[in-house]
């Protein structure tokens, strides 16, 4: 397989990181994607397809009402340059939609659809897979028990070149493809679509996955100061760095929780912490990593031998990996060995994006793991499910490929100042809470990475009150384990609740 094959086979939902800081791998360049055959099939602009269901979530039937169809991306000349499509959620048994919150989601790549956290996280149907995310055949659609809806209503937008999303009449790609592209043109057309639902008066929620971090991020800044859009919250799950800075000492310190807990998972500690739940675990290699690692990774060769000495012997302890490895290394272990290493002895190596997954290379020598076990796993068990659900199921007949991962390389990655900017929304708006969701198995956006991020978009401390992190026994997509779909839900379900402000309260400091 070529170097560009094994990428977009690593795009899945979003699963390819944007920033090394967080021991995601960089996209490739890509050349302008050529002409074929689905490039000749019509693309509808401005159409919909409504269908009526219900599903019992808690114990209670909820019905509701779906739209799928595509909504235009305008021009600075007020002409569609894009059509994009979407899915949108509406409990059909409210009367009066004001108060009812209102949900937007995406998933990330760049380049991924949105049907990861539609067809197996929030949304009212699951694809089939088993109780730890693994497909099953045959392929299909089931009620998803934990789903959201109950509270809120949802849309899930797939960005350009995805999905069913296209662009239109040779439009310039350049204004799509891009940090700050991306966010101009989606909070356009965020505005548009809550225009024409009736939604201004909603409470609004923006939610995204991995690289769709960086893009709900973005655009909560950019609705509030460009469109005077408000929300109520930002849901950041297996969130990318954010522009937020990590170099040197600091980078190399903070993936060590994250080997902690894995080695914990594959029984690589030493006894005595292994008899120890990882929960309580936790805390200890994180406070070690801020108070004694870092300190001691900047003193760099300035660090006496004795205390060094100290240092290695500890962080071998909490990783797993033999002492010599840790010197070897200068204790600034990668991730991408870490991989490889942590259970070489036994001819295995370990998944990026869920640690717990095992996986056997062609040979034993090497400093990176062949493939990721863990997105092999996964890889073959959404696209059917959702061909299927959108056309046999919800009714939407078209003869595009539905683009899983579609091409919008190259990225203009520039100017990523996307945390500073949920920062900035949240002390401009009282109303506006953050809510983190992590895996303590995802080694391509790791959960201590994504505290970090939490505490330096909050150098003052002043807006703690206002963000959760809520940490999982599972991966990326958390949502795949079965006991983590029904936490990580249950947690967006109490994050919208506490972040509505009793009626009448003003938004004040």
């Amino acid at each position: 397989m070529s170097p560009r094959s094994l990428f977009w086979a690593a795009l899945l939902a979003g699963l390819v990181g944007v920033s090394s800081v967080c021991g995601a791998q960089e996209a490739p360049e890509e050349t302008e994607a050529k002409p074929t055959a689905d490039d000749q099939v019509e693309v509808p602009v401005d159409e919909a397809v409504t269908t009526e269901d219900s599903v019992t979530i808690g114990g209670t039937v909820v019905p509701y009402r779906v739209t799928v169809g595509t909504q235009p991306v305008w021009g600075d000349d007020n002409k569609p340059v894009a059509a994009l499509f979407y899915t949108y959620y509406e409990r059909s048994d409210v009367e009066d939609q004001t108060q009812r919150p209102l949900v937007v989601s995406f998933n990330g790549g760049p380049g991924s659809a949105s049907l990861w956290m539609h067809i197996a996280y929030t949304g009212p149907r699951l694809l089939e897979i088993d109780d730890e995310g693994h497909p099953v055949q045959p392929y299909g659609i089931r009620e998803n028990p934990h789903s959201i809806l109950d509270v809120a209503d949802i849309v899930y937008v797939d960005p350009v070149n995805t999905g069913f999303s296209r662009i239109l009449n040779d439009a310039s790609r350049a204004q799509f493809f891009g940090v700050n592209e991306d966010v101009e043109y989606l909070a356009r057309w965020i505005d548009t679509f809550v225009t024409r639902q009736g939604r201004w008066t909603s409470p609004k929620y923006l939610i995204g996955e991995s690289y769709g971090t960086v893009r709900v991020s973005g655009l909560a800044a950019r609705l509030q100061g460009s469109h005077w859009m408000y929300l109520n919250g930002v849901i950041l799950v297996s969130p990318t760095g954010l522009g937020i800075e990590r170099e040197g000492p600091v980078r190399d310190a903070l993936y060590l929780p994250y080997f902690t807990a894995t080695a914990w998972y594959h029984e690589k500690l030493p006894a005595d912490l292994q008899a120890r739940d990882l929960d309580e675990l936790l805390p200890e290699v994180e406070a070690f990593t801020m108070d004694e690692l870092l300190p001691a990774l900047a003193r760099g060769g300035a660090l006496s031998a004795e205390r060094r000495a100290e240092v290695e012997r500890a962080y071998a302890r909490w990783s797993g990996l033999s002492l010599p490895v840790v010197q070897q290394h200068n204790m600034a272990v990668g991730t991408r060995f870490f991989w490889k290493e942590l259970l070489r002895d036994e001819g295995l190596t370990v998944g990026r994006l869920d640690s717990r997954y095992r996986g056997f290379d062609r040979a034993d020598a090497g400093t990176s793991p062949d493939f990721d076990p863990a997105l092999s796993s996964w890889n073959h068990a959404f696209a059917p499910a959702i061909n299927h659900y959108l056309r046999n199921v919800l009714g939407y007949e078209t003869d595009l490929r539905y683009w899983v991962f579609g091409p919008v390389h190259p990225w203009n990655r520039d100017g990523d100042m996307t945390g500073y900017q949920l920062q900035q929304a949240m002390g401009q708006n009282p109303y506006l809470h953050v809510m983190v969701q992590s895996g303590y198995y995802d080694g391509g956006t790791d959960y201590f990475n994504a505290k970090y991020t939490m505490w330096n978009m909050d150098p003052s401390g002043r807006f703690q009150d206002r963000m959760w992190f809520k940490g999982y026994r599972s991966g990326h997509m958390m949502y795949l384990r079965a006991p983590d779909l029904k936490a990580s839900n249950d947690d967006i379900r109490d994050f919208i609740r506490a972040s509505l402000p009793a009626p009448g309260a003003p938004a004040k400091r």
